[in-house]
Parts: structure tokens; C-alpha cells; sequence
């Protein structure tokens, strides 16, 4: 199971790699940028629901090869729409590849929360989603090298070319997206395979075929600590995805970093990794400690962080926006585990919303977006500020149960 966590974070951090290099093959502003963001965290909204139904039909094993094909198929389709050089067939790939990482969402994070006590279901999804972050670690020291480590011509370079010269300068800038996602896909395919052959327990009793009563999803979203879970998420990944999007381009600001972009993609690579070692300190902490205290500590702390990073420049500021993904770390699992929890045969129905929350994804940075085009990059980070404020109260307060349903008690 760790490695299905592995595969999709390394998927969606490349995400990360492939902004600012369709930025300058596209000569995109922001906002039109972000809308890779947009289209990838836009599927887990749009498709959560039937990848919700798929996994209640098929179960959580069949369910995790299902996401692992469709997934492969859209990876696939980064050939094409590299070849052909047209950024909407780059959207409609990331669509499918994201709806296939969508359904193992829906999938594996209930899965694993529920294989074992209740009592420790946030330490052991933290446990695996550190490995998640182990792939987000890899991702941009790999997109780094492939990706964005040839300087991608303007409209006008490319016109001084002779018609051979812009004929190879085209193939070249394909083949740099087209070798990493033909590998990834022949790998999810195989991925596919060894999950099938695999045996993994059933645990029918928590999916919606042990629901006698067809409960809905308003009944799940009704129950408070859903509710604000599913707001948590929202703000969490919306947040800790806006970091990751504009980091690359933040860092390469005179008076912040000044670097490369392969150079800040390897700082990019230690914000990940940061959240990656964050999730093996915190699955120990969280068996010991409560995870809604951890949780708002760690809000705290990343709300600080930013406050400085928009505040300083230079060494300063790099630093602390990449010490941000050390305390991201424990965000996602627990108030994962936390919004599931307690509910029984309506738990597939609370997963498939948490999982639509991740739409928080594809609005927060296209809105940061929006803002860093108009009053620039470094001020308009008090948009995840906003986020890890939320987080304080979910932790605090929101996670609370209160008036299960009746299905659940």
C-alpha cells in the first residue's frame, strides 16, 4: 500500500516541475499557469463521486488497479500532447492521469486507516502517507534533470531559428515530458499488475455494501466532524499545494533566491522531503499524543513561517517557505483519519467527500494566482496563511464528534 502512496505523490508533485516549464513554452501569466493545478485537483471534485461508486462496486483492492490503469493512460497521453505542442491536450492528460489518482484516493486512505485500531488510524495513515512524500521528494530532483534543465526559448528566440533548427528545438522540447511520463505509465501499468496478484483483505463491513439503509452523502456531511474535515482538507491541500506551485518561480526572484530553475527545484524537493521526515517523526507522535493538539500546533507553526517568508527576503525567506513542508506533514492524514472517524458503514461515503475537498487544490492556487499577477508573488501568500488559520480551529474545535448518525452508532 505504501508504494500505491509513493506512485501518486510522485505524480502530483511533477505537477510542480511542469508549471514553470509550460509557463515559458506556452509564455502563460500566472492564473493561466495554475490552471495545470486547476485541471489536475478539479478531477478529484468532479470524479471523487463515481470514483466513489467505482470502489463500492469493485471494492477496495479491484478499486486501487482500476486508479492505477487509468492513471497509466494518462500518463501516457503526455506523448501526444508534447508532440503536438497544444496546452489544452496537456490539461485533458492531466485530467485523466488525476482521475485515476482520484480513485485511489477514495481507495487507499480509507483502506489504510482501517486496517487496524481505530485508536492509531491517524499514526498509520501518516505512516504511509510519509512514503507519499518520500515520491514527493523524488519528483523534483527527477523533473529537475529531465524537465527543466535545458532553457526553454521564447516565441521570439525561436523565430531567429532556420525551419531545421526549430524542427529539432521542438522535438527536443517534447521528448523532455514525453521519456518521464511513458515511464511513469509503463510503471503504473505494472504497478496494476502486482496489486491484482497481491492478496489484501476485503473489510466489506466498512464499505456501502454493509449499508442495509442506503444512507446518502448528505448524511455523512451532515455530521459536523465531516463537515469541517472536509473544509480542512480543502484549505490543507489548497495551501500546501499553492506553496509547491509557486516555489519554483518565488525562489528564482532577485531579492529572494535568485536562483535557476533546476537549482529551485531541489529546493522544492526538500519542502516535500521535509513533510516526507515530518511523517515519520509525527506516526511516532501521534500514538502517543492527540492528534487534534498536534494538528493546531502544527498550523501554528506553518502560519508563522509564512508570516516571515512575506515579511524578509533572502536566506530568510527561502528558508522558512521551505521549512513549511516539515509541518505540513501530519495535516492531511490526520485530518483524514479524523473526519472518517467513528462512522462505520458510511465511511466510503465520508472518504469520497474528503477526497472531493482536495478541489481545494485546483482553487486556492489558481486564486493565488490571480492575487501574485496583480500585487506579486511574495504578498500573495497570505492566501495559505488564510488556510493554516482554518486548520488551528478544525484541530481545536471542528474534530470533535458530535451527533453521529444512526447508522453509525
Amino acid at each position: 500500500m505504501t508504494t500505491i502512496f509513493f506512485m501518486w505523490g510522485f505524480l502530483t508533485c511533477l505537477n510542480d516541475i511542469l508549471i514553470p516549464h509550460l509557463k515559458a513554452v506556452f509564455e502563460l501569466n500566472y492564473a493561466q499557469a495554475m490552471l495545470i493545478q486547476f485541471t489536475f485537483f478539479g478531477a478529484y471534485f468532479i470524479m471523487s463521486l463515481p470514483a466513489g461508486k467505482l470502489v463500492a462496486a469493485l471494492g477496495y483492492k479491484k478499486g486501487i488497479v482500476a486508479g492505477l490503469i487509468i492513471a497509466g493512460i494518462g500518463a501516457a497521453l503526455f506523448w501526444p500532447a508534447a508532440g503536438m505542442r497544444v496546452y489544452a491536450f496537456f490539461l485533458g492528460a492531466l485530467f485523466i492521469l488525476a482521475t485515476g489518482i482520484t480513485v485511489l484516493q477514495v481507495a487507499a486512505n480509507a483502506y489504510v486507516a482501517l486496517l487496524g485500531p481505530e485508536k492509531t488510524s491517524s499514526s498509520r495513515l501518516t505512516l504511509a502517507q510519509a512514503l507519499n512524500s518520500f515520491g514527493t521528494f523524488l519528483a523534483p530532483f527527477f523533473g529537475g534533470f529531465l524537465i527543466l534543465s535545458n532553457q526553454v526559448k521564447s516565441s521570439a528566440d525561436i523565430a531567429k531559428l532556420s525551419a531545421a533548427e526549430q524542427i529539432t528545438y521542438r522535438a527536443q522540447e517534447a521528448s523532455a515530458v514525453q521519456g518521464p511520463y511513458i515511464g511513469l505509465a509503463v510503471v503504473l501499468v505494472l504497478l496494476a499488475v502486482g496489486v491484482y496478484l497481491f492478496n489484501l483483505p476485503a473489510l466489506e463491513e466498512t464499505t456501502e455494501k454493509s449499508d442495509d439503509s442506503q444512507h446518502s452523502l448528505m448524511d455523512a456531511l451532515k455530521t459536523p466532524h465531516v463537515f469541517f474535515g472536509v473544509l480542512g482538507i480543502f484549505f490543507y491541500v489548497g495551501g500546501e499545494v499553492s506553496i509547491g506551485s509557486f516555489m519554483i518561480n518565488y525562489l528564482q526572484l532577485p531579492d529572494i533566491g535568485n536562483m535557476s530553475g533546476e537549482v529551485a527545484a531541489s529546493h522544492v524537493a526538500f519542502y516535500w522531503g521535509g513533510a516526507m521526515v515530518g511523517r515519520f517523526i509525527g506516526s511516532a507522535l501521534l500514538a502517543k499524543f492527540s492528534p487534534r493538539l498536534l494538528l493546531a500546533a502544527f498550523a501554528v507553526v506553518n502560519g508563522l513561517l509564512v508570516i516571515t517568508t512575506m515579511s524578509t527576503t533572502g536566506t530568510v525567506a527561502v528558508y522558512s517557505i521551505v521549512a513549511i513542508g516539515l509541518f505540513n506533514s501530519i495535516m492531511f492524514p490526520t485530518i483524514f483519519s479524523l473526519g472518517i472517524e467513528r462512522m462505520g458503514p458510511l465511511t466510503g461515503k465520508a472518504s469520497s467527500l474528503l477526497i472531493m475537498a482536495i478541489v481545494g487544490g485546483a482553487i486556492i492556487p489558481w486564486l493565488q494566482g490571480i492575487v501574485a499577477d496583480a500585487i506579486g508573488v511574495q504578498h500573495a501568500f497570505f492566501i495559505p496563511l488564510i488556510c493554516y488559520a482554518y486548520i488551528v480551529f478544525y484541530g481545536l474545535s471542528g474534530s470533535k464528534i458530535r451527533n453521529l448518525p444512526v447508522a453509525t452508532r
